[in-house]
């Protein structure tokens, strides 16, 4: 399971991620409009995925996009 950490902005998300299984770890800065193309790819491979955020309220797309993936999202 990838658990991704995000800090949302307008236009872009600063992510940390680890593989529970790998320990493998990256830090990553995603525009918006790579962003979604970036978790695509991962439901594509087959990864079990976990993101946790804070809550904001323009992420209304975003929120969407993880539903529709089947991933798991935490808002705190």
């Amino acid at each position: 399971m990838l658990i991704i950490g995000l800090d949302y902005h307008p236009g872009m998300q600063q992510i940390a991620l680890v593989d529970t299984e790998t320990g493998e770890y990256l830090e990553q800065e995603l525009h918006h409009s790579e962003a979604e193309k970036f978790y695509r790819d991962l439901k594509q491979k087959g990864v079990r995925v976990r993101v946790g955020m804070e809550a904001t309220g323009h992420a209304r797309w975003f929120e969407r996009l993880m539903a529709e993936l089947g991933f798991e999202l935490w808002i705190g």
